[in-house]
């Protein structure tokens, strides 16, 4: 029976031994189990905390958008040299880096008590690899944010009015002919006729005088147009810019191409139009804002001074508008029978048949000059001009003519197109690249007049980029997070 019982005990022994083996191994694994749990647990929160900084960090980028671009052009762009003066995007990695800083560094209490947290993690470097700046790919990025703006807006009816216009003006050959150089030639060809020679009272012989009207009209071309047309009545601005500070008249700096592609369509064209029309000032339409007063000039010919941009524009409203009135003049029978007979008049007391019809035509091409010079005045002093003149919208008579720097501005046409409307179509006629670049000009000049902005350039102004930040924990693992983040993503 003793036997017995001694092997009983022993068997419990070794079946209590294996339990003890059993649950150790257990326990182990569970332990590894955990802590494998742990450390992924611990790794997904280091990946989303620093998701969320970059977020954060990436938005507070952004949001230190310029503010005078915005409040004047409604751009949302981050000017990289922050007032500073020293244009570099160096400047905005530093500012990323200091926001993520700040949003891993711990609590005020938790540093009091140098309490650890789960992650433990900090940032070791932030960078930004890729960029596009505003003047990138000739103004494509500018004119993509220009048509984010614009695409709430409808499209006026002026500018499809503007449209219609300029194909009439093209398809009636004003913007092709040149009236002036038909007026050279024919006045070449009454130059080569030889005229009667008489004794004068001194007993010389001496040529006889053509006394042509025409002349008398013609002798003031040498004043120039603006100058006849304005007469000193209108108060044209002094304005000046130093072109060689600004955007389009120096070396640009360029981004990686990080976002800087755009298709224009049609309508596109159009809303960029409506842009310049919104924004910018023009003669008539001054704004206290802009360095240049007559911008939308500026968009057109490019030149330095006002008084320059709005003398082109004039030369060119001599141009057409000495096209239309020529067009009309030869249709007017009553205009042509009066001109006839002052060269008929004029032959005959020459001795010179031959004269007659250069003569004609000498006298109806500066009544073309006069009326035209008489229809920018009307302009200039806000009121309209039709496209294609009529009886009734004609201005000056025969003898009004001669005498016409007395008779400018008097009248309103009744009909027809305001001074704006032209510009509207020599606007449209202008390529898109000269355009888009002297717009970058005016903004420049623009924001530089205010406060804190006198250094601005557009082509360091941020509109998109690629944000890479780095991090590092104190258990040793490293992340890296990479993001695009722009103000149309």
């Amino acid at each position: 029976m003793y036997l017995s019982r001694s092997k009983k005990i022993h068997i419990s022994s070794q079946v209590n031994g294996y339990s003890t083996v059993f649950l150790s191994l257990s326990i182990m694994i569970i332990l590894s189990l955990i802590l494998a749990l742990f450390q992924g647990a611990r790794i997904g929160a280091v990946k989303m905390k620093t998701e969320c900084v970059a977020d954060i960090s990436m938005n507070s980028i952004l949001a230190e958008y310029n503010r005078e671009l915005f409040k004047q052009y409604s751009l949302l762009m981050v000017e990289t040299s922050y007032g500073s003066g020293n244009h570099s995007i160096t400047n905005t990695e530093e500012h990323l880096k200091n926001y993520a800083q700040k949003n891993f560094t711990r609590s005020l209490e938790g540093r009091i008590r140098r309490s650890q947290t789960m992650t433990s993690i900090y940032c070791k470097d932030a960078r930004i690899t890729g960029t596009s700046y505003a003047t990138d790919n000739g103004g494509a990025v500018l004119n993509r944010q220009i048509l984010e703006y614009m695409k709430a807006e409808p499209l006026e009816h002026a500018i499809f009015e503007a449209q219609e216009n300029t194909k009439k003006l093209t398809e009636s050959g004003f913007d092709t002919t040149d009236v002036e150089e038909m007026a050279r030639a024919n006045q070449e060809e009454i130059d080569s006729i030889e005229l009667p020679t008489i004794i004068n009272e001194d007993g010389e012989e001496e040529e006889v005088s053509l006394a042509n009207p025409a002349d008398q009209v013609n002798s003031q071309k040498g004043v120039g147009v603006l100058n006849l047309a304005s007469s000193g009545r209108i108060h044209i601005s002094e304005a000046y810019a130093n072109l060689n500070e600004y955007c389009s008249y120096r070396a640009q700096n360029k981004g990686t191409g990080l976002n800087d592609r755009l298709e224009l369509s049609a309508v596109d064209r159009l809303l960029l139009e409506e842009y310049y029309f919104e924004k910018c000032s023009r003669y008539g339409k001054e704004l206290e804002k802009s360095l240049l007063k007559y911008q939308l000039e500026y968009l057109v010919y490019g030149e330095s001074s006002d008084w320059r941009n709005l003398e082109k524009f004039a030369e060119t409203l001599l141009f057409w508008r000495e096209a239309s009135n020529l067009a009309y003049i030869l249709t007017c029978q009553s205009k042509i029978s009066a001109a006839e007979a002052a060269a008929a008049a004029l032959a005959a007391v020459c001795f010179a048949p031959e004269l007659k019809d250069p003569v004609k035509y000498s006298i109806l091409f500066a009544w073309t000059f006069a009326e035209s010079i008489s229809d920018i005045a009307i302009l200039l002093e806000g009121g309209r001009v039709p496209l294609f003149k009529s009886d009734d919208t004609w201005q000056l008579g025969f003898w009004e003519m001669l005498s016409f720097r007395n008779n400018l501005g008097k009248r309103d046409c009744g009909s027809g197109l305001y001074y704006k409307d032209y510009l509207r179509m020599r606007l449209l006629m202008t390529s898109h690249e000269d355009k888009t670049k002297r717009l970058m000009d005016v903004i420049e000049m623009d924001v530089r007049l205010t406060p804190g902005n006198g250094t601005f350039k557009l082509d360091h102004c941020l509109d998109t980029f690629c944000g890479e930040i780095s991090v590092g924990t104190s258990y040793g693992y490293d992340t890296k997070i990479e993001r695009v983040y722009g103000y149309e993503e």
